[in-house]
Order: C-alpha cells, then structure tokens, then sequence
C-alpha cells in the first residue's frame, strides 16, 4: 500500500465545489489586494480565535517580522526562542533587528524548556518567541510565570498549531499575539502563501496593517517603513470556506492519532508523542522517536510509506546563522533528537485507518527485524 505524508488532492476534493465558488467570486469582484474577500475571513478568523484583530499578511515569517517591529526594538535588543523549530521563526527575529537567542527543547515534548528560557535571560532582553511545534502546546503557563517576573512580551508562533488549546484556549490568545501560517499543508492552508497575525492589542494590530502595506494606513500616507506583505484575495477567499472545516478536520487528525497510539502503545522501542495534561493537540505532525531513525524511514519508503523529518538539523548548527558562534554540543537535546531520534509519519485530516494500519505494521516489521535484539537506548 502507498501511503502519502500529506494528501493535499484529497482535502480539495471535499471542497471543491465551495473553493471553486469562492475563486469565482473574488474574481468576478476584481478586487485582488485586500478588499471585501480579505476583510471577511479576518473577521471570521478573530471570531474562531475570539481576539479583537485579525490581519491577513503574506506569510507566518512576515506576521512574525511585523509584531517584533511593533516593539520597537534596539540594536542589540535580545529574542529568546527555541533552537528545534523551521528557520523562519529566527530569521524573523534577525529581520526585526533583534538578536536571537537560542534555548534548548524538553526531550518528551519537543517544546522550548521554560527553565533553559530563564537562564538565557540577560538585561537586554525584550521578548520570548514561543512555538507551539507539531501542533502541540508548550508550557505556556511557565513561560508566561518566566516572562511576566522579567517584564518580557510573549509572541505565539502557531504555523503548526492552529486549533490546538491549551487549557480550553486556543493557543496563539495567550501573548501579545499570535502569528499563523497558511503554507498549503498546514492544517488551515490556502494554495500558496499566507499568514495572519491574531491579538487583542490595537496598537499591535495598527502597526502589522501599516507594515505590511507599505508603512501606510490611507492610500499615498506612509506613516512608517514597510514591506509588500500583504495577503490576496484569493487566498482569503479560499481560507475562508477552508476555516469552517479547520475543527473536523483537527477532529480527524486527532482520530489518526489515536490510531497510531492504540497501534504502536506496546512497542517500547518506539517513543510516541506526549502532550501535556493540558493541550489538546491540533496534530499537524505526528513525530515519534526511534533509534535507527535513519534506517526505518528507508525501510518504510522501500514499502510505499512516506514519511518527513522535522528538522534534520537544529538552528544553531545551519549556516545562515553560524554568526551566533553556537557550535556542537551547545543544545544536546535538540540535537540528539533532530539527529538520530525523530520521525515523522504520514498525518492529514483524510488518511484512512487502513493506511495508519499498513504504518503501524511495517514500523512493527522493522523493530522486529532490526531493534529487538538490542536495548533501545533512548531515555
């Protein structure tokens, strides 16, 4: 059996009528730079999150780059984020004019360590970027304990978390704001880039609609230096029927998910993914840690499974930021896992019991063939 990492054709079929209506429209009105399509999904987009502001931008980077420049930052000025996340988290923060800095993840659950945040805390520090990874809730309460003691602002990086909750809550509504992606395989996906940003803050919201249109709020006026990040009817139009579908089709992922963990619960060479007490996951991605990483994904792909790496490589060991001067050894844990420890397998809203089966069994072939001889040595 082929089974995909992401099945994109499949989640169109289902909408296709609604989404081909929708094009249609914000074609026939023309209207292809904001407009009546992009004020109506960020009005549906603050209701879903209950903030006061939506703004559509161009991508999660832009809605990243444009809240940090609302801080005004200095030369100099600290960024504290994780090390275990896509580069554009920290390439926004370079972007802002700020400098990032790295913490180390909690090994169980992939999220920032609260305690490693308050350590890489200094007089220069203003804001504390956390990421909710593989759609997965971090220790928001901790880090909002760590930044409220040291007057820090708290920014959300949910690309991969929309829908999650953290104690009810939808993450992203605990900072000053929010900043989603809508990359084609997210689980809110438009058919090309977009972002938004979501927060309560007007001042916030003023500024990421100045920014990202040319510094300027009425046509001609440039208020501020900006950039082209704008998001396009289009998008929205194909967002907004994509939202009222974003709660069944986490509902499906996390259906996946309990297959996955009724399936390999018993494998003890497999380590699941654990949530806190408190998340209620969106599952964008579904990442278990094995040893002989390496060597089941080629074993899977010899048999039709697909599977992702997310990330092969920590942050601080990438080219684009050796500048920091981090080497080896710096964030053992992130590196230990993006090494040799986690896999990513196939997870989308439409994946079939069936598929999760053939996963599941040919992960179960390989710790058979190759693991059950030696003693998994991961803790």
């Amino acid at each position: 059996m082929q089974v995909p990492f992401v099945n994109l054709k499949a989640q169109y079929d289902e909408v296709r009528a609604e989404i081909d209506a929708a094009w249609q429209e914000a074609v026939s009105r023309s209207a292809f730079i904001g407009g009546e399509a992009v004020r109506k999904f960020e009005i549906l987009l603050a209701e879903r999150f209950r903030v006061k502001h939506a703004c559509g931008v161009a991508s999660c980077t832009a809605a990243l780059t444009a809240v940090l420049r609302s801080l005004e930052l200095s030369p100099g000025d600290e960024v504290i984020t994780t090390v275990h996340t896509a580069a554009p988290t920290a390439e926004a923060i370079v972007l802002a004019g700020a400098n990032v800095v790295f913490c180390d993840v909690e090994e169980d659950t992939f999220q920032i360590d609260p305690a490693a945040v308050e350590t890489a805390i200094t007089p220069r520090t203003r804001a504390i970027v956390l990421v909710h990874l593989y759609g997965l809730a971090a220790r928001v309460r901790e880090i909002q304990a760590v930044a409220r003691k040291h007057d820090l602002v708290v920014i959300e990086d949910i690309a991969q978390a929309q829908g999650a909750r953290y104690d009810a809550r939808p993450v992203g509504t605990f900072g000053a704001a929010g900043c989603l992606s809508f990359f084609p395989s997210k689980n809110l996906g438009a058919f090309g880039d977009g972002g938004a940003v979501v927060t309560n803050n007007e001042e916030i919201a003023r500024f990421v609609r100045m920014y990202s249109n040319h510094g300027r709020l009425e046509k001609f006026e440039h208020r501020i230096l900006g950039a082209n990040e704008r998001l396009d009817a289009l998008q929205a139009a194909i967002l907004r029927v994509k939202l009222r579908r974003l709660e069944p089709w986490n509902e499906r992922r996390r259906q996946a998910a309990t297959w996955y963990e009724q399936r390999l619960a018993d494998v003890k060479e497999v380590r699941l993914p654990r949530p806190i007490p408190q998340c209620t996951p969106a599952w964008h991605l579904y990442v278990i840690r094995i040893d002989g990483r390496d060597e089941l994904a080629h074993f899977l792909k010899d048999r039709g499974v697909s599977t992702g790496l997310h990330y092969p490589l920590p942050l601080h060991l990438q080219p684009a930021f050796s500048f920091l001067g981090k080497g080896e050894g710096d964030f053992p844990v992130a590196e230990r896992l993006a090494r040799h420890e986690i896999l990513s397998l196939p997870m989308f809203p439409h994946i079939e019991e069936g598929q999760v089966d053939c996963v599941c069994r040919t992960i179960r072939q390989f710790v058979a063939q190759n693991l059950k001889r030696t003693r998994s040595t991961i803790p």
